[in-house]
Parts: structure tokens; C-alpha cells; sequence
């Protein structure tokens, strides 16, 4: 019996059925992040802070300021005037209290309180304040050679005894006796001339001031300084 040959069916072609895939899409920038505008502006404000403080430090480092300033060597106890003084401009600085030109009327009449050298900010412990020490007392200035006045600097507001020293022509019984004094609180003291004498300005009490004058214009006096209590 005759079979009949069926011929084969050809295979499914691979992939049959299947949808084609599409391209991807091809684009030359990269995915952008998504930004935050508040924390960008804070950023912003908090750099544009920090260089205003930078700024403000770095000029308050320079600033200057005019103050007082010594001109010249000034002993203790002188009366400070315009001739004394000078300004000067300097940084400011925390640390450092000097007297402001703008207040040197605070200064000017007022004894120093002690030695000056030149070229000292003059603050305000640099005079004296309070009562003058000539006041309701007359000011005689002696001019003292060394050897008539101690070798320790005297001050303002020092307690002297001026002693009348005998003259040459004075016979002996009349140097053994008691000399003459007169209490006096020194004022100021110059500085020393080319021969070493300084004049002292003394305060005495208005009846001493004649004969203390006297005893001053012959040169024969002796200042003494007194203990301190």
C-alpha cells in the first residue's frame, strides 16, 4: 500500500512573533540633578558674611587715632603746657589708654607726676589731679647747685625744710647756731643746667616767701627732704 510523503514544514523562522526592539534615544548631555535654591542662597549669604567680617577686622587693624604725646623730657612736678606736648597717630589698641588730642585740656596746667621721657603717650595717670599744691601758698623758685639739694630726685609734692646756710664772712659763733628754716612742699623741679643746678619751685606760705626770696637771690640755702610717715 502506497503511503503518501507529506514534506516537512519549514521551521519557524527565531523571533518570529516577537515586536522589533526600538533604538535608544542618544543624547550628548548628562542627567541634571535637581537643585535646591534655598540652600544655594544660604551658601551665598553666609560667604558674602564672612568677607564682610574679614574686611572689617582687617580695617579695624589699621586704624590710627591721634593721642597725646610727650615733646620733650619732662621732670616731675612740672606744669605741663601746649609746648610740652605733641601729637601723634598711632594704631588703636585695646591694651593702651592714651589721652585723645580732643581732651588735652584735661592735661594742659596739671603737674606731671613724675618723669616724662620723650616720646611717652601721655595718659591720665601721667598728672597729677586734685588740689595744685600751690594753692593759698606762694611760689618761690631757688636755684639749687649739687651739694645744696639731695642726690634723690625730688617730686612733686615732696615736704622740704630750706635751710639759710652762713656765709663766709659769718664769724664762728653765729654758725653754731641753730640756722633759720622754713617749711616748703616742692611744685616742680627743672632739669639740670650745664653746671648740674636745677631751680626748684617751692610753695611757702605767704609770710616765709620774702626772706625764703632773700635767701635764694645769695645762693645760701640748703633744701633738705623730709621723712616720710
Amino acid at each position: 500500500m502506497a503511503r503518501s510523503i507529506t514534506p516537512p514544514r519549514p521551521a519557524p523562522a527565531e523571533g518570529a512573533g516577537r515586536q522589533p526592539l526600538a533604538p535608544l534615544p542618544v543624547t550628548d548631555s548628562a542627567p541634571r540633578r535637581s537643585r535646591r535654591p534655598a540652600l544655594f542662597a544660604v551658601g551665598v549669604a553666609l560667604a558674602a558674611v564672612g568677607g564682610l567680617g574679614a574686611a572689617y577686622f582687617v580695617h579695624q587693624a589699621g586704624v590710627r587715632v591721634e593721642v597725646i604725646a610727650v615733646a620733650h623730657d619732662i621732670p616731675a612736678g612740672k606744669l605741663i603746657t601746649s609746648e610740652d606736648l605733641v601729637a601723634a597717630s598711632v594704631i588703636a589698641d585695646p591694651a593702651l589708654h592714651p589721652v585723645p588730642v580732643t581732651r588735652s585740656h584735661d592735661i594742659l596746667g596739671k603737674p606731671a607726676a613724675a618723669d616724662l621721657p620723650a616720646g611717652t603717650l601721655v595718659t591720665n595717670r601721667s598728672v597729677r589731679t586734685g588740689q595744685p599744691l600751690s594753692a593759698g601758698k606762694d611760689t618761690v623758685g631757688v636755684l639749687a647747685k649739687p651739694g645744696q639739694l639731695p642726690a634723690q630726685a625730688l617730686q612733686a609734692g615732696d615736704g622740704v625744710t630750706i635751710v639759710s646756710t652762713p656765709g663766709q664772712q659769718q664769724d664762728d659763733k653765729a654758725a653754731a647756731q641753730r640756722p633759720s628754716t622754713i617749711n616748703a612742699v616742692v611744685v616742680q623741679v627743672s632739669a639740670p643746667d650745664a653746671n648740674g643746678a636745677r631751680v626748684v619751685d617751692l610753695a611757702v606760705a605767704p609770710v616765709d616767701s620774702p626772706v625764703l626770696a632773700a635767701w635764694s637771690s645769695t645762693g645760701r640755702v640748703a633744701i633738705v627732704l623730709k621723712a616720710k610717715s
